[in-house]
């Protein structure tokens, strides 16, 4: 579906919201690629009433959004955003000892990682496979995030949402209904936001937690490149590995504008140099293409795309 303008609703918004309202804000700033378009509004929220009442907000306005956290793992068209951003920055994180089983609890656009860290320093497991991941809790939560033969369907206890229609909700990992980096709110774009998650814990010691994250960053430093990159670009194919394919293919340091397949890992794409969306969507075509070509293996996007883009039957997204 194209993507609306809310050019009309403008000063409907600078009522509704003030000074805390934003006009053409480059994507660029708020994604780990550093790619994208103006956003023609946006908002910040850095609570939990704040997110919930610009939501609100907008859905009762019928003015659209998208939502923000890290910015890793989505695509932003270099036409931008003709909706309204909203960017989560609330972090708050809440860990419970006296529960069976123990938990944490944290705000949506919480850095995993840094919820990872946290725990450990408690002595607690249970997270050690999230602590290299860049993307917020509410991204984790709504993409099924995973690592190390860890992932949110293994760790979600419960999932606080706001649904445009029901209200706030807490849903359980059975109503999450995860598959491969998918959920229910994956598959149903735009009908809730997440506001906060529950995940369960068990006890370790510090030392022994450490170890198991040290083991976990030393291979991603191995493995995977440092720089301006979305994360993985393509899901793994059953019983495959995206970037084995990439590779195979003949397109492990292939370039297009300022983007480069890794040389390292080829499901990894890096800005290397003033990149564009478009530089990043031709390469995207030309990997897919060439894995398609040679081994008859059709690679699925695990980043989402945001705006208008040309796909290819020639329509547009």
């Amino acid at each position: 579906m194209k993507p609306q303008s809310i050019t009309s609703s403008l000063s409907e918004l600078r009522t509704l919201f003030g000074d805390r309202l934003q006009e053409n804000v480059s994507m660029a700033n708020y994604t780990t690629a550093r790619v994208g378009g103006i956003a023609q509004a946006m908002l910040i929220a850095q609570t939990s009433q704040e997110l919930e009442l610009a939501a609100q907000r907008l859905w009762e306005h019928g003015i659209p959004f998208y939502m923000i956290g890290s910015g890793s793992n989505v695509l932003v068209s270099d036409q931008g955003l003709p909706g309204v951003v909203i960017v989560n920055r609330t972090r708050n994180i809440k860990i419970d000892t006296h529960t069976e089983p123990m938990s944490v609890w944290a705000e949506s656009g919480a850095n995993l990682g840094t919820v990872a860290r946290q725990v450990a320093l408690r002595g607690l497991s249970g997270l050690e496979w999230a602590a290299t991941i860049p993307g917020s809790v509410g991204g984790a939560v709504y993409g099924n995030a995973g690592a190390f033969g860890g992932d949110m369907n293994g760790s979600l206890v419960l999932a606080e949402i706001l649904h445009q229609k029901l209200g706030r909700q807490t849903w359980t990992v059975e109503q999450m209904a995860y598959s491969y980096r998918s959920s229910a709110l994956k598959r149903n774009p735009g009908q809730a936001i997440i506001l906060a998650a529950r995940m369960k814990l068990s006890p370790s010691t510090p030392q022994a937690v450490q170890q198991r994250m040290d083991a976990n960053s030393a291979q991603r430093r191995r493995t995977q490149p440092p720089g301006a990159s979305l994360g993985s670009m393509f899901k793994n194919p059953a019983g495959d590995y995206a970037g084995r394919l990439i590779e195979a293919a003949g397109l492990k340091g292939a370039r297009v504008g300022g983007v480069e397949i890794s040389p390292i890992h080829a499901n990894f794409f890096v800005n290397n140099d003033q990149a564009t969306a478009s530089d990043l969507w031709q390469l995207i075509q030309m990997a897919r293409t060439a894995v398609q070509q040679k081994f008859g293996i059709t690679l699925e996007l695990e980043v989402e795309l945001l705006g208008e883009w040309e796909i290819s039957n020639g329509s547009t997204n």
